[in-house]
């Protein structure tokens, strides 16, 4: 069962109150939940909770604590995702992959070869950020993924340090994998872009190479965009332990 994110002034005295109406609703009316059932919740603070379920109505669910710990799902340096959006159903599968692997925050941004626009997209955020919600929960992560708003790529790109960016790239890599890893700073924000189902055009490879990001190759294997994330993130999260 995945866990509930919940504030730590809903626990006094080694019980866990819920009260906030989405979550009561999905305990209660979806998972029907019952009194003696085990739950995990998790804080703000990151500390993980295992408790049982003491009484359960319509308007408040109490759980005992049995047990609590530091939560250990989650990466020990800052890990985001720039992402050229993608249609549809290979954008929410992006989503869901990206927070799996640990991924902190998304950017989706629209890049020359995206197959969809601005206007098409900007409203979609919330939608995406449910996704990552869900996902954050499902795999008991210590916090939540952040999506953040829809920008241009160059505008989002002009916002960090170049040092710390490794671009998964079809073309003109620079650098394998191993080689990539080994000049990361993991006590700053590391970041991964990745290109649409057109792939970047020549003219964003030409503003990488001035910006000094590490272009690596994934090898001689193509991937489809949602699953070049997956790939390539479990690669970085590998190497970097």
């Amino acid at each position: 069962m995945p866990h509930f994110f919940i504030q730590s002034d809903n626990i006094k005295d080694s019980i866990i109150e819920v009260s906030d109406k989405e979550l009561l609703k999905h305990l209660v009316l979806s998972l029907r939940v019952r009194i003696g059932e085990k739950l995990k919740f998790i804080d703000e603070n990151e500390i993980q909770y295992e408790a049982v379920v003491k009484s359960v109505s319509n308007i408040l669910l109490e759980a005992r604590v049995l047990d609590f710990y530091p939560s250990k799902r989650k990466l020990p340096y800052p890990l985001h995702l720039i992402q050229c959006v993608l249609k549809q159903d290979a954008q929410s599968l992006l989503i869901s992959n990206a927070v799996q692997c640990g991924v902190d925050v998304i950017y989706p941004v629209i890049s020359d070869n995206c197959a969809v626009s601005y206007k098409n997209v900007c409203s979609k955020v919330q939608r995406w950020q449910k996704i990552a919600d869900e996902t954050s929960k499902q795999c008991e992560r210590a916090n939540f993924a952040r999506v953040n708003e829809v920008l241009d790529i160059k505008e989002m790109l002009e916002q960090i340090n170049g040092q710390n960016v490794i671009v998964f790239a079809e073309k003109y890599a620079e650098f394998d994998m191993d080689e990539a890893v080994k000049i990361i700073d993991k006590t700053c924000p590391i970041y991964v872009l990745t290109g649409p189902e057109g792939g970047f055009s020549d003219e964003e490879f030409k503003y990488f190479k001035e910006k000094k990001y590490k272009l690596v190759s994934l090898g001689d294997l193509i991937f489809k965009a949602p699953n070049a994330v997956t790939a390539g993130i479990s690669n970085i999260v590998t190497r970097l332990k």
